[in-house]
C-alpha cells in the first residue's frame, strides 16, 4: 500500500508520523526506512513517531552517534543516522543486525544501506515542493 501526504508545516509533518505510530503494532520490531535530502524534515518526522512511542524521550538528529536509544512504552525506539556509514562493517561493528531485531528502529539516510534494508521495511520518502514549508511525504508498506 501507497499513501501520499502533503504536509505545510513541521507539526503537519510530525502529525503524519504520530498517525503511522499509531498504526504500528508497537510491540514488535519494525523498521522504517527515511529517505530524503538533508533538511526535509526526517528528524521531525522521527519526533512524531516518538510522541507516540516513546513520548518522554527528547528526538535529536543521530548524525554524530549513528544511533539514539530511546525507551518506548512496550518496546525500545531506535534512531539511526546511516549518512557516514560507508559499508556492511561498520554495521556490524555498532551492532545494527542486533537492534533490528529487538526494538522499532527508524533509518535515516536508508540510500546508503538501500540493499541491506528488508523488503518488509516501511519505506518513507519525503520531498521537498517549491514552497519552502511544504513537503510530500509518501508512506510504503508491503502486506507483512
Amino acid at each position: 500500500m501507497i499513501r501520499k501526504f502533503h504536509t505545510k508545516s513541521v507539526d503537519e509533518t510530525e502529525k503524519v508520523a504520530s498517525m503511522l505510530a499509531m498504526e504500528l503494532n508497537a510491540s514488535e520490531p519494525v523498521i522504517i526506512a527515511m529517505y530524503g535530502d538533508l533538511g526535509v524534515g526526517k528528524t521531525a518526522f522521527v519526533r512524531g513517531l516518538a510522541s507516540v512511542l516513546a513520548p518522554k524521550t527528547r528526538i535529536k538528529s543521530p548524525t554524530y552517534t549513528i544511533v539514539n536509544e530511546h525507551n518506548g512504552e512496550k518496546i525500545p525506539l531506535y534512531h539511526f543516522d546511516m549518512y557516514r556509514i560507508e559499508d556492511e562493517d561498520e554495521l556490524y561493528s555498532i551492532g545494527f543486525f542486533d537492534y533490528v531485531q529487538k526494538g522499532i528502529c527508524v533509518i535515516e539516510w536508508s540510500e546508503n544501506i538501500s540493499e541491506l534494508i528488508p523488503k518488509d521495511a516501511y519505506r518513507i520518502t519525503i520531498e521537498r515542493t517549491e514552497n519552502e514549508n511544504e513537503r510530500i511525504i509518501t508512506i510504503e508498506e508491503t502486506d507483512k
